[in-house]
């Protein structure tokens, strides 16, 4: 069990349950305030690098400083609009943020997970420490599996340079949970939706909320 700071994230790859499991947790306290992702409350930048072809501004034309300070900033953003005394709810939270760049940046410019998270970690600063209580929703604890669980559940096929990124950023992630970057890891593969949410709770130190209450 953890004990809930400022903000509690949901993080993993594409079409783990974050948002899912981050709507149930609304509807279950009022205390929560969803904040939603970073782009939401920074979006002029970002409609600008999706504005022509975004894939390619994301893995071609874009630096990794440029990316890295964009998640950050749009970050800050977030955290600034937590209303006082209530717990802001992060689909993907600083850790994954810093995935997520370190993933893109292991992809564009050749180099490995370590070399990758290092530059970007350096990038960030102190603005790498977290006060969020951060947990990690795996699909699979198998990589290939964890790849054909969310990739099976997009609409259309992943194409181009996506499949190399999303099984870096699994690799990525597994990284920072070897270094205690989440307070939990969930493998979520076999289990339901409610039995998810119930071991999201029990990290929280919710468990003993029933459906309603308090509100």
């Amino acid at each position: 069990m953890v004990h809930m700071t400022d903000f509690v994230s949901l993080n993993g790859p594409d079409n783990v349950g974050k948002t899912t499991q981050l709507s149930r947790l609304a509807e279950r306290w009022e205390d929560f305030q969803p904040l939603g992702a970073v782009h939401e409350h920074d979006p002029e930048p970002w409609a600008r690098a999706a504005a022509d072809d975004y894939a390619r501004w994301w893995f071609e034309t874009s630096t990794t400083v440029e990316l890295t300070e964009m998640l950050l900033v749009g970050h800050a953003k977030r955290a600034a609009n937590r209303e006082a005394g209530r717990t802001g709810l992060l689909d993907r939270g600083l850790p994954m943020l810093l995935a997520v760049a370190a993933a893109t940046c292991a992809i564009k410019d050749g180099l490995t997970v370590g070399e990758a998270f290092t530059t970007v970690t350096g990038i960030a600063g102190s603005r790498a420490e977290t006060p969020e209580t951060s947990i990690l929703l795996l699909p699979s604890l198998d990589p290939e599996r964890s790849y054909a669980l969310t990739s099976a559940r997009e609409d259309r096929a992943w194409t181009g340079v996506y499949p190399a990124y999303q099984k870096t950023l699994y690799t990525v992630l597994l990284h920072q949970a070897d270094h205690d970057a989440y307070a939990a890891v969930l493998d979520c593969e076999h289990r339901s939706l409610d039995d998810i949410h119930a071991t999201v709770l029990g990290h929280l130190g919710l468990t003993r909320l029933t459906d309603g209450s308090p509100r």
